[in-house]
């Protein structure tokens, strides 16, 4: 097996496990949310689902070329999944905004979650540790859809760090309004993964981000 072969095969058993992870994230994250009555969890479980979309599209083209196969039908596929990703992202951000402003109005807060704080601590740790290796292995197979990947990893833990912010202080000071402004905080994350997917659906040079999975 020649050394390109096996990066290949590195990018796949990475994705795998990325995929199972933003399953739990999203599952965790969006379960805990809803228990809690928080926004910025369970738009960060939304926001994983959308990832775990763009990752499973991302392995289908790692594994055909693991394959040997011509990578030209798979093209029409990728573009369509941008499409999802992109519009799914920006959707989510109008939906962040309206209930939060809805949340501040009626003076709804969040409650406290403990397992809100031990999985964005999770994922604040994990998701660097899988930016590296995507973006290492995405330079060893020529890959810039498994670098961008890899930047959509480490947006994820940032986001994972700013949701931890606002959980502990729910905890700790009782902050009722804290959880919406911290969802207002992810918005602009959610935006600019949103903008270069659809960038990258429409073929722009240089999109980069979640949605990129093109190279």
């Amino acid at each position: 097996m020649t050394t390109h072969a096996v990066s290949v095969k590195r990018g796949i058993n990475i994705e795998l496990v990325s995929i199972v992870w933003m399953v739990i994230e999203a599952a965790v994250a969006i379960g805990s949310g809803m228990i809690a009555h928080s926004l910025s969890l369970v738009a960060f479980g939304a926001d994983s689902i959308i990832e775990l979309v763009a990752g499973a599209v991302l392995l289908w083209r790692l594994t055909i070329e693991a394959h040997g196969a011509s990578l030209a039908r798979v093209k029409s596929a990728e573009k369509a999944s941008s499409w999802v990703v992109g519009i799914a992202l920006l959707l989510l951000a109008v939906y962040i905004v309206i209930a939060s402003i809805d949340k501040l109005v009626t003076l709804q807060g969040a409650e406290t979650s403990f397992l809100g704080i031990g999985l964005a601590i999770a994922s604040g740790i994990i998701m660097p540790y899988l930016s590296r290796a995507k973006k290492r292995i995405g330079s060893e197979i020529g890959s810039k859809a498994l670098r961008a990947d890899g930047s959509c990893s480490i947006v994820c833990a940032y986001m994972a760090w700013i949701v931890l912010v606002g959980v502990i202080l729910t905890a700790l000071l009782g902050w009722w309004w804290i959880d919406s402004i911290v969802a207002l905080a992810l918005v602009y994350y959610v935006v600019k993964e949103g903008r270069e997917a659809i960038q990258e659906a429409r073929g722009k040079a240089d999109a980069c981000g979640c949605g990129c999975h093109d190279d």
